[in-house]
């Protein structure tokens, strides 16, 4: 078996089971159908709760959820004992010492205000990681909503190219007979083509925009995914389900960015008390024992009468308290720093609760104007700009228009479309604004 044989056969194994995997284009599939499955297909409800549970980004956000209720469970220790061994030895002699001794802090006054900041801490985090998640929906319907309105444009691009070719091939008939001129069939084939160049391109973004869809979900490039839901289902349903437009204040106040503006407020004041209480005297408690063996050279009488070195053991017990004396450093410099983080902390909060006012009121004037436009549309003017485009298009099989009449109605055609879906666009955009402006997390 030849080296080049065995490298042909590996690359082709690679290559085909490449593309196995992956979400393969198919020359006989359109956009509308690779990319949207009305039965199995993933809706915009199921899109948000799978990117909540499984995007990166979100997951490493809830470990800092966890890291702060560590800290807060160290907060809550109380400092350790130290216990110290001491041995003395008379060089060149008999005498000994032994000490055992054990030294206890009694942390006065600064376990509170360590938990107190520690437990700040925990609130401020899963605030943060809450609005993380509110963020996080939202970028998932916008992009949930750019696969939804590029499947939208391919299908009307799909049925212009498809009238066009019939057109065409019409055009063709009629030239070989000589009913009509080489220039309606030419004029006709660079329709075709261009119409046909939008359509690629088209769907060059809508498959981009389901690559940016899979990796908010968590998704890897090469896996499947398909949409359930339609551009116009998703706006008519929620064109029925107009947010409230009273209390903007008050669910202003409990979007997670705000109340987390609001925790680092009390966490600051939490610093501030917990540098005073360090700058406060602390109290140590200790205790030694001490076993001393000492003696002199001379020589004494024995109870039994003879002589013995003149020696005595000892056993001492002591005890006593260390303070510390806050003369010179009692936190005045922590202290300070947490005040002006306190001061910090109150005009984020000014700033977090005017950003979410206006967004609110930005978001809802542009729900309010956009579904209004939506309206229009949906009173009929896409059906009888249907109607217009085939009655042209009879007209001229009939050899009552010309290709011109034809040509100009069907690019009014494709512009009301165009127009129609960027109106449901601005609508399906304008909601997603205003779910994310007033907080709703899912």
């Amino acid at each position: 078996m030849s080296l080049r044989w065995m490298s042909g056969v590996l690359i082709l194994t690679v290559v085909c089971g490449g593309k196995s995997s992956a979400q393969v284009a198919d020359p006989t599939q359109t956009i509308a159908t690779r990319y949207r499955d009305p039965v199995h297909g993933l809706s915009l409800q199921e899109a948000v709760a799978r990117a909540i549970a499984q995007e990166p980004s979100l997951r490493a956000a809830r470990s800092e959820i966890d890291v702060a209720r560590a800290m807060r469970q160290q907060a809550g220790l109380r400092p350790n004992p130290s216990a110290s061994f001491e041995r003395r030895e008379e060089p060149a002699g008999t005498d000994n010492q032994t000490m055992v001794s054990v030294e206890w802090p009694l942390d006065l006054f600064r376990r509170g205000g360590r938990m107190a900041v520690a437990d700040g801490e925990v609130v401020a985090t899963e605030l943060a990681v809450t609005d993380r998640q509110r963020l996080l929906a939202a970028d998932v319907r916008m992009r949930y909503g750019e696969v939804l309105v590029g499947v939208r444009e391919s299908e009307i691009l799909d049925e212009v190219v498809n009238t066009t070719r019939r057109q065409l091939a019409l055009v063709r008939s009629r030239v070989e007979e000589g009913a009509s001129p080489p220039i309606e069939r030419d004029l006709l084939d660079v329709e075709l083509r261009r119409l046909e160049s939008d359509r690629l391109l088209q769907a060059g973004r809508t498959e981009a925009a389901v690559f940016e869809l899979k990796r908010l979900l968590g998704m890897a490039p090469d896996s499947m995914l398909t949409v359930r839901d339609t551009l116009e289902g998703v706006v008519q349903r929620e064109t029925l389900e107009r947010p409230v437009t009273s209390s903007d204040t008050a669910q202003v106040q409990q979007r997670p960015d705000v109340r987390e503006a609001d925790a680092r407020i009390a966490v600051a004041d939490a610093k501030i008390d917990r540098a005073r209480r360090e700058g406060r005297l602390d109290l140590s408690v200790y205790g030694s024992y001490a076993r001393m063996d000492a003696g002199f050279a001379q020589l004494g009488f024995a109870p039994d009468g003879g002589t013995e070195r003149v020696r005595g053991l000892f056993h001492y017990l002591a005890g006593g308290v260390k303070v510390t004396m806050p003369l010179f450093n009692r936190n005045q410099g922590e202290a300070a720093a947490a005040g002006a983080e306190r001061a910090g902390a109150v005009a984020a909060l000014d700033a977090a609760l005017l950003t979410a006012a206006t967004e609110v009121a930005v978001a809802r004037v542009l729900d309010e104007r956009a579904h209004d436009a939506v309206g229009l549309y949906s009173g009929g003017a896409q059906t009888l700009a249907r109607q217009n485009l085939t009655v042209v298009a009879q007209t001229y099989e009939l050899g009552r228009a010309t290709v011109f009449d034809v040509l100009a109605e069907q690019r009014r055609y494709l512009d009301v479309q165009r127009a129609y879906i960027e109106a449901l666009r601005a609508a399906y955009e304008a909601r997603t604004a205003l779910t994310r402006a007033l907080g709703d997390v899912p």
